[in-house]
Order: C-alpha cells, then structure tokens, then sequence
C-alpha cells in the first residue's frame, strides 16, 4: 500500500505544480458559478421549492457542482486521456510489467489529483459564493466529515467509469468518441446541468438510479443533510456498490484485454 501512496503524493505533486492553470481554473469555475448562480435564481424566485430545494439549498448546489467538477472530473480530462494514449502506442506494455497492479496504480493517481482539485480548485469558488450568496452551509461537522466521504466515493465511481472508458482503446483505433461520449453522460446524469430531482418521471428515476448521480447529485444532497440517520448508510451503499462492480468490470475487462488483445503499435 505504500507504494499506491507514494503515486498518490506524487500525483498531488505534479497537479500543484501548475500554479497558473490552477488559478486559471479557480477564475473559470467563479464566473461560471455566478452565471448558474444568477439562473438559478431567476427559477427559484418563479418556483421557491423546485426540485425540493429551498432557494440557499439551490445556490449551494450551484458552488458545489463548480467544487467538484474537476475533483470528480464530471468533464474528463482526467488519467484516462494519458492510458488511451499509452494504449494506442504500445507503451502500456510497459506499464504492465511493473510489479504493481495496473487498476490500483492509476486508482491511486486520480486519488491524488482529485485530493488536489477539492482543495485547489473546490475551496476558493465555495467560499466566493459564500460570501455573495446566501448558502446553506452545514453547522455540525459530522455533516462535513458525510460529505468528505461521500465525494471520496464519487471519486472512485468516476475513476472505475473513465478506466473502462479507456481499457475500450484495446479495441479501438481511438478511445477519443468513447471518452467524448462519457463526458456528455457525465454532464447530464450527474445532476451538474440541473438537479436530477428536477428529471420527470421514468427518465428522473432513471438518472438517479446511474452511477454518474454518485459524482454530485448524491454528495451535494449528502451535504444539504438530505440523507439522515440510516438513509446516510444507504447513500454510501449505493456509490460504494457502484464503485465495487465497476471496478470488478474494469479488472474483468483489463484481464480480457492483456491477455488476448495485440497492442495497437506494440
């Protein structure tokens, strides 16, 4: 496990070392939190309890939805880019030789980079719109610690989602339209464009019951305190459920593609 922490840290290490990009990225996850703010307004002032939300509760989904967009890479650009690559050219062969699990090396790394973004990118948008806005912000700490540990899952959702979005490049000339494909699901069914409260009927059932609500629909109402007592337990049952299976699918998948499938270039 040491090792696995070693990627992590080092990981961390190289996101915090692009100082510019990362303001770049505070300045654009603000101005575009103030521009959902402002709809978000617009709706809620027409409809004070759309979605089950109050109108704090709707801000506070907006800052938190620009909190997590990069630490749960609802948008990609996360490792899967850098293996799709790896994987056209043959270098994963060498990643393969490595005395360390495949799935678990790049497990670790999108851990240390999505522990960055949450404090690189998340904390400054959250505390703007704080200070603009007002949010419902939780008093108990327990409700912060629910929340940590309700992101920590979605983090794990994402990787095992975009890990099989890339192991697709064994088959593939380019995982390039897979990865495509993914970010627009991910956009759409992790609530970052609307609530999925906000979804009628079969299709609002439908998106919450999909692995992509574990990116922010779940934590953000994990936050609100929208999950009490044991309905908390089932929230992290169910990321932690969806987490587990597709991580099985990934290995199921990585072990089909090392051992039968020719490296494109290798």
């Amino acid at each position: 496990m040491r090792l696995y922490a070693v990627v992590a840290a080092g990981q961390f290490r190289r996101y915090a070392t692009y100082r510019t990009a990362t303001a770049a990225g505070v300045f654009t996850n603000t101005v575009f939190g103030f521009i959902l703010a402002y709809t978000y307004v617009a709706l809620w002032d027409e409809r004070p309890q759309l979605g089950g939300y109050d109108m704090s509760q709707a801000l506070s989904y907006v800052w938190l939805g620009q909190a997590l967009l990069m630490t749960c890479s609802m948008m990609g650009g996360g490792f899967e880019d850098e293996l799709i690559e790896r994987i056209r050219t043959g270098d994963i062969a060498v990643d393969l030789y490595r005395p360390a699990d495949l799935q678990l090396w790049w497990l670790a790394g999108d851990l240390g980079r999505a522990a960055f973004h949450l404090l690189g990118r998340g904390i400054v948008p959250m505390l703007v719109g704080s200070l603009v806005f007002d949010l419902a912000l939780p008093s108990s700490p327990g409700i912060w610690v629910a929340f940590l540990v309700s992101v920590a899952l979605g983090v794990v959702v994402s990787f095992a989602i975009r890990y099989l979005v890339a192991l697709s490049a064994f088959w593939l000339l380019d995982g390039a339209g897979m990865a495509q494909m993914a970010w627009l699901a991910g956009m759409f069914f992790s609530g970052m464009l609307l609530p999925l409260t906000l979804f009628p009927g079969v299709l609002g059932d439908v998106a919450r019951g999909l692995p992509w609500s574990s990116l922010l629909q779940v934590p953000v109402d994990v936050f609100l305190g929208k999950y009490p007592g044991w309905e908390l337990v089932r929230a992290y049952a169910f990321q932690g459920g969806w987490a587990l299976a597709l991580l099985l699918v990934g290995r199921m998948v990585q072990s089909v593609a090392t051992r039968r499938v020719v490296v494109q270039g290798g």
